[in-house]
């Protein structure tokens, strides 16, 4: 299974980034092989609209299975949700702290989108 955090950096070490359409990277790390990797976000950075959703798409693709993130707008919330993808909320601190919570059983599932669009 693969599990996606948004990130400030490309390392497990690195802090998450609130906000999931405008992160920089996204990392990836899968259960089965429990190896890391980072996609770069950086096209989204300067979109006017549509970050969210284009960001959910690129997970999407990438076969991930749920989403780690601080926070999550009603468009990505629905395109994630309409692949599959299982999306858990309010997150902090570093990536490996959020796969740590998500392990532990910590991190219940979301049903709807936290913020509004365009935050």
């Amino acid at each position: 299974m693969k599990i996606a955090v948004p990130a400030v950096d490309r390392e497990p070490t690195a802090m998450i980034d609130a906000r999931f359409g405008r992160a920089p990277w996204f990392l990836v790390y899968d259960t089965e092989t429990q190896a890391w990797e980072a996609v770069a976000n950086t096209s989204n950075l300067q979109t006017a609209q549509g970050a969210g959703i284009q960001s959910a798409e690129t997970i999407a693709r990438r076969g991930v299975a749920v989403v780690l993130a601080p926070h999550c707008g009603p468009k990505a919330f629905r395109v994630l949700q309409a692949a599959g993808v299982t999306v858990h909320l309010g997150v902090s601190g570093t990536v490996n702290d959020a796969l740590t919570a998500y392990q532990a059983g910590q991190l219940p599932p979301a049903v709807a989108a936290d913020v509004e669009g365009h935050w």
